[in-house]
């Protein structure tokens, strides 16, 4: 495994790269993950997710320059590391994360307007969900609810149609242009009611997050591969040396495990 690891260093920078942070151990912190997205492999594992703790290894990083895609959350750390050492690359935002993040803007104004309310699991159930995967009786008891606060009913219909917007995707350029104006028009919405630091987020990564409507990959497939790597780490009992655990990511999740023999 070192053998073929090793041989595995000198290895060119994919073109379509996911960053991603993952717990690694107590002492030590978190790593960084950097997935080949276009072949489902782990590209490698670098422990720390601040700029002062990659710099070294992405300085010397083979192929960085023809890196053109790179997804990630809405990490401001991230994507200055992306900025700085991948400047031919294109930033597209993930999508699970974006829509995550306007959840939980949302449920936090909902709580401000109504704490008893939000304790209800099954109407917490319903407000997380899309609209347009609800039934008829949820959506006639959501609505029943909703009547009873204006400014809630607005701010949840709201949140369905900009969530309707960050869930499209392989659009063509010719849709995507239609699109951006109603878009935009929409956050200029938020930013004149209680969710305007959601359009202050969203409006500062405008650019990524409306490339995900032509960009189709996305980094759920670095969380499956953190999975994986929980399991690892389960099934050693934990790692103490990154460098062994490192080597045991690539050998299972980074190459075909096949070592040539001379």
């Amino acid at each position: 495994m070192r053998q073929r690891v090793s041989e595995l260093s000198g290895r060119s920078c994919p073109q379509v790269l996911g960053i991603d942070e993952h717990f690694f151990s107590h002492k030590k912190g978190y790593a960084t993950t950097l997935v080949d997205l276009r072949h489902h492999k782990v590209f490698d594992v670098v422990l720390g997710r601040s700029a002062a703790s990659l710099h070294g290894y992405l300085k010397r990083l083979p192929g960085r320059e023809h890196v053109r895609v790179i997804v990630m959350d809405l990490s401001e750390t991230y994507r200055r590391i992306a900025q700085q050492y991948f400047p031919n690359a294109m930033i597209v935002a993930d999508r699970f994360h974006v829509v995550r993040l306007v959840n939980q803007h949302f449920l936090r104004l909902w709580q401000q307007h109504d704490p008893e309310g939000r304790k209800n699991r099954g109407l917490l159930s319903l407000m997380r969900r899309h609209h347009w995967h609800l039934s008829s009786v949820q959506k006639e008891r959501l609505h029943q609810y909703l009547a009873q606060s204006p400014v809630l009913r607005a701010l949840y219909f709201a949140k369905q149609q900009l969530n309707g917007f960050l869930v499209m995707k392989s659009l063509k350029a010719k849709r995507a242009k239609q699109m951006l104006p109603q878009f935009l028009a929409l956050i200029r919405q938020f930013e004149q009611s209680p969710a305007k630091a959601l359009a202050a987020t969203l409006l500062s990564w405008l650019e990524p997050i409306v490339r995900m409507w032509r960009f189709t990959k996305s980094n759920g497939i670095t969380e499956g591969f953190h999975t994986k790597m929980e399991m690892l780490s389960r099934r050693a009992y934990g790692f103490r040396n990154f460098e062994n655990y490192r080597m045991r990511v690539l050998a299972q999740c980074g190459w075909n495990g096949v070592i040539n023999r001379v």
